[in-house]
């Protein structure tokens, strides 16, 4: 089989669209207003994370089972009030050279995919905002699947639905450590990193990667240097 690559898949807040602490400060007010303790760099650890998963880590952790179903649902309802107000009143602003990069895959005729820690209905949100809900291949969130990042199954299920079955054809791209966790555990082609999320290059540098870049739009110069020449 082939190992040139026929998929490029993108996290979503942080890689291709700007990140100004959307996440953490909703993440951490919808925790606190239900008595749930948790630190900033806590959070910051589980970024790219199924959501609904990282409040049901914080209230075991806190309270084991008890109220452990309803408390959970409770502050993941408070979260999405607080993510969706705080994207509605900053809007939507695309990674500068993420469109070009997208084009960029497109006219190699490189499919191209989205997996996100945010819930359905947000993502759309932020596609349609960003003027890309008809851009990708496939779109898959953490409704999708089992289990969230730092599992491989966003990925695969990614893979699944635009026909790759080769990880060694796919390249996975974020700015979190969950999001490398994740495409290693998957075993694809390459899983870079970008500098445009709230880790620092050090954090990052933790994981296994293929490559660090400062942002998205230095992908294709990656791409056409290392794998598809």
């Amino acid at each position: 089989m082939s190992s040139a690559i026929q998929l490029v898949i993108f996290d979503i807040a942080g890689t291709l669209i700007e990140d100004h602490d959307e996440v953490t400060d909703s993440f951490l007010a919808a925790l606190r207003n239900n008595g749930i303790h948790v630190n900033d760099d806590e959070i910051k650890e589980w970024k790219g994370g199924s959501k609904r998963e990282v409040i049901g880590h914080f209230v075991a952790r806190q309270f084991g089972s008890c109220r452990i179903g309803p408390l959970i649902e409770q502050t993941y309802s408070g979260f999405r009030f607080l993510i969706e107000k705080r994207y509605a009143e900053g809007g939507v602003l695309p990674i500068i050279g993420a469109a070009e990069t997208l084009r960029w895959l497109r006219e190699r005729q490189i499919k191209i995919a989205t997996t996100t820690g945010f819930y359905r209905e947000l993502r759309d949100t932020i596609l349609r905002a960003a003027g890309w809900e008809h851009t990708f291949d496939a779109n898959v969130c953490a409704d999708d699947v089992l289990h969230g990042r730092p599992a491989p199954d966003m990925i695969r299920r990614a893979m699944e639905l635009t026909g790759i079955s080769d990880p060694a054809q796919v390249v996975s791209v974020g700015d979190t450590p969950l999001d490398l966790q994740s495409a290693t555990a998957a075993n694809v082609k390459a899983a870079v990193g970008v500098l445009t999320g709230r880790h620092t290059r050090e954090r990052l540098e933790r994981e296994s990667h293929s490559g660090l870049l400062a942002t998205v739009a230095g992908l294709p110069q990656l791409l056409a240097s290392k794998y598809l020449s």
